[in-house]
């Protein structure tokens, strides 16, 4: 069973987002974290929110390389809040892991 689930039953799917960009995609992890791929009219984004951590957002040109980006990150973080849910809330490791995430994915 995936830990992985649509984020509101999928009603955020072609909603505009709160810059205005065009939600493509957006799951939700059940320890506490989501992934959201955007497209803007310049850009795409891929949002990531690790809940009580860390908002971290990646820009793309196109669509194509921000969902080639997408299903990466989603893998790294479902790991990345598995550790972080297993380390305690605030803790020294917690940190370290999300910046070798952010360094990753930048």
């Amino acid at each position: 069973m995936s830990s992985w689930f649509i984020y509101n039953e999928g009603r955020s799917i072609g909603q505009a987002s709160s810059e205005g960009a065009v939600i493509l995609l957006d799951d939700e992890h059940k320890s506490g974290a989501r992934i959201t791929l955007k497209r803007g009219d310049k850009y795409a984004s891929v949002s990531c929110n690790i809940y009580g951590w860390i908002d971290h957002t990646r820009l793309f040109a196109s669509v194509p390389d921000a969902e080639r980006e997408y299903k990466s990150m989603k893998t790294a973080l479902g790991k990345l809040i598995d550790r972080i849910a297993s380390s305690g809330e605030n803790s020294i490791k917690g940190w370290e892991e999300i910046s070798e995430f952010v360094r990753r994915f930048p």
